[in-house]
């Protein structure tokens, strides 16, 4: 019966559902030497979690306390400033020279729809001066 009992703590165990209680029965079981054939797999891991639990670290660590180095944090931040003003600059330099180019490029194409109608009126003129050279030479 108590056999049976154990069976389920185990497998409560193993899906990690037990309490702290029913794991303090389970190791208490398994380390009594009334254990039974067909549990007796789970002696060793039983006794090896007891035998752990005894140990402890007697060793010291030591630990250094970690300062901050304000230092390369302000060297840091002068050189992110630094490339943000000259790649910035940059930047801005190349936006005014395209926005120069784009309105002198507008202006140079209005001037050429202009000159090309200057053109054609041109063009009239001559023809009114030829007509009117016919006209003054038949009198």
């Amino acid at each position: 019966m108590a056999s049976d009992k154990i069976k389920i703590l185990l497998d409560k165990y193993f899906e990690a559902e037990t309490t702290s209680a029913e794991e303090k029965e389970l190791r208490s079981y398994f380390n009594s030497g009334d254990v039974s054939q067909e549990l007796a797999e789970f002696k060793p891991l039983f006794q090896y979690l007891n035998e752990a639990r005894k140990e402890q670290f007697t060793g010291s660590v030591p630990l250094k306390p970690r300062r901050f180095n304000y230092r390369w944090l302000s060297v840091a931040a002068v050189a992110v400033l630094a490339f943000g003003i000259y790649f910035g600059k940059n930047y801005q330099e190349q936006r005014e020279a395209e926005y120069a180019y784009n309105e002198t490029k507008r202006a140079l194409q209005l001037l050429a729809q202009n000159l090309e109608r200057g053109n054609q009126k041109v063009a009239y003129l001559h023809e009114f001066e030829k007509t009117k050279q016919k006209i003054y030479k038949h009198n």
